[in-house]
């Protein structure tokens, strides 16, 4: 019983530790966009799939253009995934894009807490 008990543990902690890793399972990171995509442009494609929270096109700083990505931020980890099921590899905007789960953002500042 108690070896049943520690590997339910072991994997429900393993579990919660890729979760954390990723952060959330309802920001989608996506990529391959059109330098033309904008925010309502973006948001319009993924609301179909539910409540979109927040949409945010990367731009360079000093011209102001799109760097051809972005995120996608749903209220919920089941309208995320089907957005990233049905979006993935899809058309937008001439452009095939590629559709994520957002991954945490690494950097130098990232271990100092």
């Amino acid at each position: 019983m108690f070896l049943s008990l520690f590997v339910r543990r072991n994997s429900l902690t393993s579990s919660l530790r890729y979760l954390t890793i990723r952060e959330s399972c309802s920001k989608l990171f996506v990529g391959g966009l059109s330098y033309d995509t904008n925010e309502p442009v973006l948001k319009n494609e993924f609301e179909k799939y539910g409540e979109v929270i927040e949409v945010k096109v990367i731009c360079d700083h000093k011209s102001g253009k799109s760097k051809g990505y972005g995120f996608v931020l749903f209220d919920s980890e089941e309208a995320a995934a089907s957005a990233l099921a049905s979006m993935n590899n899809q058309l937008l905007e001439g452009r095939n894009i590629r559709v994520e789960y957002a991954q945490p953002k690494s950097g130098l500042y990232q271990n100092q807490k």
